[in-house]
Parts: C-alpha cells; structure tokens; sequence
C-alpha cells in the first residue's frame, strides 16, 4: 500500500511540474510586395544576448502560411529568463527591430512587428496552426 502511495505521488508530482506555464513573445513579419524582411536582426540580437547573459537557449518556434508572400510569426521562450532579464531582453529586442524598421525600403520592404506587452502562452501556441520548430541558416548558440 505505502510503495503504490510513493509511486502515485511521483507520478502526480512529475506530472504537475511537467505543466510549466511557459510564455512567449511574438514577432510577426508581413510584408508589402516583394516578400518579408529578414530574421537576421533578431537572431543576431537573441545569440548576442544569450552570449552575454550566459542563458539557456530560447526556444523558437514559426508559424508558416499567413499569406501569400511568405508571411510568418515567431515566437521566442522567455520563461526561463529572470524578471529584469525579460526587461532587458524585450528592451533589446524592441530596439533590434525598430532600427531593422528604420532601415527598410518603404515601397518594397515588409517589416516586422512587436507588441511588447502581448504574451503568447503554450497552450495558445496548442492551437496554432503551422506551426514547426524554427531553423535559420545561421546557427543559434
């Protein structure tokens, strides 16, 4: 009876700290004709960021097929980041990506958009179609 107690109390706390309430933040890429801009930026600033913070890698996930000319949204784990960390991190990145803004072709170059404030939780991310584990040519760290 106590072995079947232990076993039952595992399995239920194994399960319950399986169930972590993670949060992403989203990116979206759109674009205005002659399709979306580059992830360089932001790529570039999370390994720069996880390089010098000393971080777990984030986890990255694409969702595909938002229109016709290959828009997409990201989302990027911060879970596993400190409060003033995910400060740090969403100032950064916010950064990165009004400067990539900036920068673009008005006429022809999409761009990319980032609501600081909106939290996409893992089971939203449940319901997301096309969604896949995201894969750059250049390497995360």
């Amino acid at each position: 009876m106590k072995n079947l107690i232990l076993t039952l109390s595992i399995f239920c706390s194994t399960f319950v700290f399986a169930q972590k309430n993670e949060n992403y933040i989203e990116i979206g890429y759109s674009s205005i004709c002659c399709g979306t801009p580059s992830t360089d930026p932001v790529i570039n600033y999370i390994n720069q960021f996880q390089k010098k913070n000393k971080t777990k890698p984030f986890e990255i996930l694409q969702q595909q097929g938002l229109g016709r000319e290959g828009e997409f949204n990201l989302y990027i784990s911060i879970s596993q980041l400190s409060q003033s960390q995910k400060s740090n991190f969403v100032k950064g990145l916010q950064s990165a990506i009004s400067s990539q803004n900036i920068k673009r072709k008005e006429n022809s170059d999409g761009t990319v958009n980032f609501q600081e404030t909106k939290m996409v939780t893992k089971g939203d991310l449940a319901k997301i179609k096309n969604l896949i584990i995201y894969k750059n040519n250049s390497k995360l760290k």
